[in-house]
């Protein structure tokens, strides 16, 4: 459940502090990147969500358990996993050595959520995706300007 919380945006600043403490002030881009990124993705899932309008799993099956409050009452696409892949893409293409790490990580915030019982995991693989697709152009720009 740690890591399902750390979702709700306690990660976001501990990765900046790591960007800082490997690219020191160069680490500036990647992290407007990020934020660029989270903004975005932030601003987008509600709205699929609303559209899909996709039952949470503790909604749909008695014996499924909720760990802990949501934030809204749909359950596709996974925001946590589609604003954590946004995020993790710029830091990935400016510091390559560092993708087995984002991926478990990925990974990690994906199986919190469905333990959670808050996602299924489609939820998971299409949030992931959305956030590849929309944040990888633009975190392509921002590291090139």
């Amino acid at each position: 459940m740690l890591i399902s919380r750390l979702g709700n945006g306690w990660i976001y600043p501990i990765l900046a502090l790591m960007i800082v403490e490997h690219f020191g002030s160069k680490g500036g881009r990647v992290i407007l990147a990020a934020g660029l990124n989270a903004g975005l993705l932030h601003c987008l899932y509600p709205l699929i969500k609303r559209m899909i309008g996709r039952p949470r799993p503790f909604r749909m099956d008695a014996r499924v358990l909720s760990l802990s409050g949501v934030l809204d009452e749909h359950s596709f696409p996974s925001g946590h996993a589609m604003t954590l892949c946004g995020v993790l893409v710029p830091i990935v293409l400016a510091w390559p050595d560092c993708l087995p790490a984002a991926l478990a990580l990925l990974l990690l915030m994906g199986w919190a959520r469905i333990a959670t019982g808050h996602h299924y995991p489609s939820d998971i693989c299409a949030g992931a995706a959305f956030g590849f697709i929309l944040s990888y152009p633009l975190s392509v720009w921002a590291l090139a300007v």
